[in-house]
């Protein structure tokens, strides 16, 4: 570029005419589209230009504007604090996203306001009333948006949420820019040297997603009325097939001049919708954790698959009880997880963290168990591609010597080998245990996002992460999760058309306890994984296991049986009355 341009392009010789890309579109896994560009308008100033004998009141009528709300804008532009970007000589925006309608009526009359100019933009549209939290949404810029990425300027809009701000710089595409030749008075004579430093629009790349939009739908009826989430994944890809959060929102609220006074309202929601609870909410797995204290145990050769242990109502042992529900006893490994017996794996970790003979003491055998689990996928982020992930909770051995200053043993924390205690984990942490069972032993980090138009997929996204436990071990919980739906807690799922493998949780809370479910089928050659979790719903079996099965005979089969349909609708219209605990 000349010297003599870079000297003069902030001068009244220039103007410098943005021109928008296309943002790019987004499609579900069956190609349908989600989310699609429709026109918009800004209303531009240049300054300049602008001149004092302006009609105001007719051009605040015009846009349906107060007095006030003009001079306040007209002034925010001139803040070199709040718009560093500003130069009296260039287009400032005065007012985004008109409609057509408000568009048509300001071009009429747009020759009685020197100095305004339209700007034609685009903003985003939601084709389905679903799938908000992973979508996210679009919205102007920030000032820390600009002062982060000198890509933007005031006025401009960038992903907020979901998968709109997490690829929000394969979305947004590249600007294109003409510099217009003006004469002494400000007229515009015609592109500087013939365009030779234009720069066209290139129009952001589109999106494929892992979602099945129909399986979304469904997961969205089936949680109305209650809090928790579903989450289904792919295991052979770690593709996310449905990610459910409830409450939801409509995305479509999220879009045009009322988006501002739509976000204020959910914000001020007690019940929180805008939360993703899918990987924001942080909860106790419950039982559903079992399996990988068995994987854990197998592999370490604290236990056998022969290996029984007496329950009687529970764990006892030097007056400490946790009760367990009445069934057989002594049981060994594949009936333990099939019943679902407490006894079975406190046992398990009492023997483990009190083996001194093979761990030394119990800070090191309790780091052991914290690498098994950290090697499944917990304790940490998975790294999903959407923005506000939470880690969950996995303590090890200096956590207890902290909490207990050096003074405990297997004993002091034997409840974190039912899923309860300090152990946290996200739904998509549990949802992708069911995933790396179903694959026995290995998973891909998860991700909703399939493709890339004109990129390959991120290696994060295809690699394979195994983990500690045999696959032998393996091959033992396969049994009990099968055992679980043939005679055991999950027994509601033992007349599918396809092997469900599953495993109940109910986990424990200040209210009523939390319903959890996890599961994957087919049980060989598995097409997804779920888990279920529903605040305050009660035993695992109540709503986790029926809204599991549902989840995988529409994605399994292509549709529900009337049958099943009519469960669906009994399970839409359920409500679960939830307290002040729960905001």
């Amino acid at each position: 570029m000349s010297d003599d341009f870079r000297k003069s392009a902030d001068s009244n010789a220039f103007q410098k005419k943005i021109e928008y890309p296309s943002r790019g579109a987004i499609y579900d896994r069956n190609g349908k589209l989600l989310v699609y560009n429709q026109p918009s308008f800004d209303i531009m100033v240049v300054m300049n230009e602008a001149k004092d004998h302006i009609d105001t009141l007719d051009l605040c009528q015009t846009l349906g504007i107060t007095k006030e709300m003009f001079i306040n804008r007209m002034n925010t532009i001139k803040d070199r604090n709040k718009n560093p970007g500003y130069s009296r000589y260039t287009q400032q925006v005065f007012m985004t996203q008109l409609d057509e309608h408000d568009f048509a009526v300001f071009r009429e009359k747009m020759f009685r306001f020197p100095g305004f100019y339209i700007q034609r933009r685009s903003i985003r549209q939601y084709q389905y009333p679903y799938a908000a939290h992973v979508l996210g949404d679009v919205a102007e810029v920030s000032q820390r948006d600009i002062d982060d990425d000198d890509y933007y300027q005031q006025g401009d809009y960038i992903g907020k949420l979901g998968v709109e701000r997490y690829y929000e710089k394969q979305l947004r595409g590249e600007k294109g820019i003409q510099i217009l030749l003006r004469d002494a008075h400000g007229r515009i004579q015609g592109r500087y040297q013939n365009g030779k430093y234009d720069r066209r629009p290139v129009a952001g790349k589109n999106l494929t997603l892992s979602i099945d939009v129909e399986l979304q739908a469904l997961g969205e009826r089936l949680m109305e009325g209650k809090i928790g989430s579903i989450v289904a994944i792919e295991p052979s890809t770690g593709e996310v097939l449905c990610m459910v959060s409830s409450p939801t929102y409509d995305p479509r609220i999220m879009t045009g001049r009322k988006r501002g006074k739509n976000h204020l309202a959910l914000q001020r929601n007690v019940w929180k919708p805008l939360l993703n609870r899918s990987i924001m909410g942080q909860y106790p797995p419950g039982s559903t954790f079992k399996t990988t204290q068995a994987l854990t145990y197998l592999t370490e050769g604290i236990i056998t698959p022969t290996t029984a242990f007496s329950c009687h109502h529970g764990f006892s042992y030097r007056g400490l009880h946790v009760g367990c529900h009445g069934h057989g006893s002594p049981l060994a490994l594949v009936d333990a997880l099939s019943t679902s017996c407490n006894g079975y794996f406190c046992w398990g970790l009492y023997y483990m963290i009190g083996n001194r003979s093979k761990y030394g003491k119990p800070l090191n055998a309790m780091n052991r168990w914290r690498d098994y689990m950290v090697s499944m996928g917990f304790g940490y982020k998975t790294g999903i591609d959407l923005p506000g992930e939470k880690r969950g909770l996995i303590p090890n051995g200096d956590y207890y010597d902290n909490a207990y200053k050096g003074s405990w043993n297997g004993l002091t924390i034997i409840s974190i080998s039912i899923g309860q205690g300090e152990v946290n984990l996200t739904p998509l942490q549990i949802a992708n245990l069911g995933a790396t069972i179903a694959n026995r032993g290995y998973y891909h980090v998860p991700h909703v996002v399939k493709k890339v138009e004109g990129e390959a997929l991120d290696t994060t996204f295809t690699s394979r992460h195994y983990t500690m436990a045999s696959r032998e071990a393996y091959d033992w919980v396969v049994a009990g999760m099968r055992s679980s739906v043939l005679k055991g807690t999950c027994h509601a799922l033992s007349a599918m058309p396809f092997a469900v493998c599953g495993k109940t949780g109910t986990a424990q809370n200040r209210g009523q306890d939390h319903s959890v479910f996890m599961g994957f089928a087919p049980m060989d050659n598995p097409k997804i994984a779920v888990a279920v979790y529903v605040e305050n719903g009660g035993f695992g079996a109540e709503f986790g296991v029926p809204i599991g099965g549902l989840i995988m005979e529409k994605y399994l089969t292509g549709k529900l049986s009337p049958a099943s349909e009519s469960r669906a609708a009994t399970f839409q219209a359920r409500r679960i009355a939830y307290g002040s605990h729960n905001r």
